[in-house]
């Protein structure tokens, strides 16, 4: 199509560029190209919105040039090349690539900060984060790194398995063990400063499924026995530098003790997280043999150890079940016993308030015939002392007061009103 620049610039301030590029084929990008190209200027933006309004709306004229005409040509669309067929066929055959392994497993994205975010330790404590959901992480300071390498490799071991480590649902009845951190197990304990800290841990386990088996995850560096010797008010251990390096007369005053301190040695601890199975195993590395080496081990015992924890689990569930029914029975025999107590208690309350009711009966019903007595006794005396005898007998009468025989019984409780059993 052939416009003119006059004829151009008429349609464009007539309408919309959207509207008029496509009566010419082309689209509105191209249509503001080609107005760009030849100066022939079109209305901005806000121009229709203004216009609608009643507004003022400016625009500019037409500046002077060469009134030559334009050609339009209306854009067609590439047709898509299609692609060879020897070439699809090559890229079918071609082999997929190796999925990548993260460096990094998710769950320990941001747990090194948190773990650093500690409560006051001293030299020889674990750290003791104030965050309590964490993976199941027990470290020193200076062994953190490592702690954080070890869990990390033996996490992502594990997903490449299948078997995605995770921490327990808080709704769930998954438990943390105990778990012990000395590397040779005594039978007493020293650790921290006063000898009976405590060791911090996660308020839920770190875990993982085979099909449908729970098994607890807990890495944890252990401590060793060492002997700290007091000076210059505090302890130090006896085979470090500044030790060795004091002089005889500086040892004169000092004193010695034996504690439990971080070794810089991990061990892993895979356990069954429901209560009431005794199942664990760990693994711990020595001076030898870094624990780093023993993670494919580690996943093909924990592999096949499978069917052994289902057979626990299965046992306990059978024993739990057991014990239900015996605290169901023994709750039940309770109930019974304690309904027999109270219905022979509703028993003797009851007669025991019928036997003071007889009692108190016969003590009105004396009352009532001396009184019946002696109004009949003062029909034979003489005026002057009757009138005197009944006055003094109304004293009486209101002194003693009016005792009904029947409230007596209509205030009595039957023992079924007392208690009803619900066993008969």
């Amino acid at each position: 199509m052939q416009l003119t620049r006059f004829e151009l610039y008429q349609r464009v301030c007539n309408r919309p560029l959207s509207k008029v590029a496509p009566e010419l084929g082309i689209s509105g990008t191209a249509l503001a190209a080609i107005c760009k190209r030849y100066q022939v200027p079109y209305p901005g933006s806000g121009y229709w919105t203004r216009l609608s309004l009643g507004l003022p709306a400016e625009l500019a004229a037409l500046p002077e040039a060469p009134d030559e005409t334009i050609e339009i040509a209306p854009s067609t669309p590439k047709p898509r090349q299609k692609r060879a067929p020897e070439e699809g066929s090559a890229r079918k055959t071609r082999r997929p690539a190796k999925p990548h392994r993260p460096t990094r497993h998710p769950l320990l994205f941001g747990v090194e900060e948190h773990l650093r975010k500690t409560r006051e330790v001293k030299e020889g404590e674990f750290l003791r984060p104030y965050k309590r959901i964490l993976p199941d992480l027990i470290s020193s300071e200076t062994a953190l790194h490592r702690a954080l390498a070890i869990a990390n490799d033996l996490y992502l071991a594990l997903d490449e398995q299948g078997y995605r480590v995770h921490i327990a649902q808080a709704a769930g009845d998954l438990h943390r063990i105990h778990v012990k951190e000395q590397e040779v197990e005594r039978k007493d304990r020293k650790y921290g400063r006063y000898l009976s800290g405590s060791i911090w841990s996660p308020d839920r386990p770190t875990v993982f499924y085979i099909d449908t088996v729970p098994i607890g995850l807990a890495l944890t560096e252990m401590t060793e026995r060492v002997t700290m010797r007091y000076l210059n008010g505090d302890y130090h251990r006896e085979d470090s530098r500044f030790i060795r390096s004091a002089k005889p007369w500086q040892l004169t005053h000092s004193w010695t003790k034996e504690q439990d301190m971080p070794c810089g040695r991990f061990r892993v601890i895979a356990y069954s997280p429901k209560k009431g199975v005794d199942w664990s195993v760990s693994w711990q590395e020595t001076e030898q043999e870094a624990l780093g080496t023993l993670i494919p081990k580690i996943v093909e015992t924990l592999k096949a150890a499978k069917n052994n924890v289902q057979r626990l689990m299965d046992a306990e569930d059978v024993a739990a079940a057991k014990r239900k029914k015996e605290r169901e029975e023994e709750w039940e025999r309770y109930l019974r016993q304690e309904d027999a107590r109270k219905t022979a208690q509703a028993l003797a309350d009851s007669q025991q308030q019928l036997a003071e009711i007889m009692e108190r009966w016969g003590k009105a019903m004396t009352v009532e015939r001396f009184f019946a007595d002696a109004e009949e006794r003062l029909k034979c005396t003489n005026d002057g002392r009757r009138q005197r005898l009944e006055e003094r007998l109304a004293l009486a009468k209101a002194m003693t007061g009016n005792a009904d025989p029947l409230d007596f019984i209509e205030r009595w409780v039957a023992p079924e009103e007392r208690h009803r059993s619900k066993f008969i």
